[in-house]
């Protein structure tokens, strides 16, 4: 008897599974729908028997397929619309791969998830146009809040430049004064330079003329 009857192909490179049309309601009972989740993995070589004999060739459709509706149920049913569509969608990837992860790990662990992308989730038309009414006003408003940030850096940079013109002037005007307090000072000095040799002066005449005067009186012309 063979000892093979069947066998399957199994991938142990990346592949990327697509979980297509996942509806789900929100908290306040809307209902939306993903048109696409894209879930990279990797059965691990080792594993592959292992995952096989436990769960089957399509061990995907447990841990991946199945998975990535259970989880985004639980997520929409626990957030509002806001929130899933705007607020924490950026969140919904990493919440997804953790999830599955923490199971792969604990049940599978020849599963390895890669990394998850979730697209936009689709709604009703009505809510839509008012959510898209909404996101222009937000970003007007952020418009608005970095046009203020931007004035108020300019009038900033204003009330700087003219500080600092301010502090050049009175450096300036410092200086002048101090300049012209120097030049005082330096005329006072050369006024008394000038009275002292003046005075040494007419002391020297003063001295020469009694020398004369002495000398004359000793001679008895006087």
């Amino acid at each position: 008897m063979p000892l093979v009857t069947q066998h399957e192909a199994v991938q142990v490179t990346l592949q990327t599974d697509q979980v297509k049309d996942i509806p789900c309601g929100t908290n306040g009972g809307v209902m939306i729908n993903f048109e696409k989740i894209e879930v990279v993995n990797r059965l691990h070589k080792d594993y592959v028997y292992e995952t096989l004999l436990n769960y089957g060739v399509q061990y995907d459709c447990i841990w991946i397929y199945d998975k990535i509706h259970h989880e985004i149920n639980k997520f929409c049913s626990s957030h509002s619309l806001q929130q899933v569509y705007i607020d924490a969608f950026d969140q919904i990837d990493e919440k997804l791969k953790g999830a599955l992860q923490r199971d792969c790990i604990r049940y599978a662990p020849g599963i390895e998830i890669i990394s998850v992308h979730a697209t936009k989730p689709t709604i009703p038309d009505s809510i839509r146009r008012n959510f898209e009414q909404l996101e222009e006003e937000r970003i007007k408003v952020l418009i608005a809040i970095e046009k203020q940030k931007i004035a108020e850096k300019e009038a900033d940079t204003m009330k700087k430049m003219a500080v600092s013109g301010a502090e050049k002037m009175a450096s300036v005007s410092e200086k002048d004064s101090a300049r012209k307090q120097q030049e005082i000072v330096d005329q006072m000095i050369t006024w008394l330079v000038r009275r002292v040799w003046q005075m040494l002066k007419e002391n020297q005449i003063c001295t020469r003329l009694m020398g004369r005067v002495w000398q004359m009186l000793r001679r008895g012309r006087i």
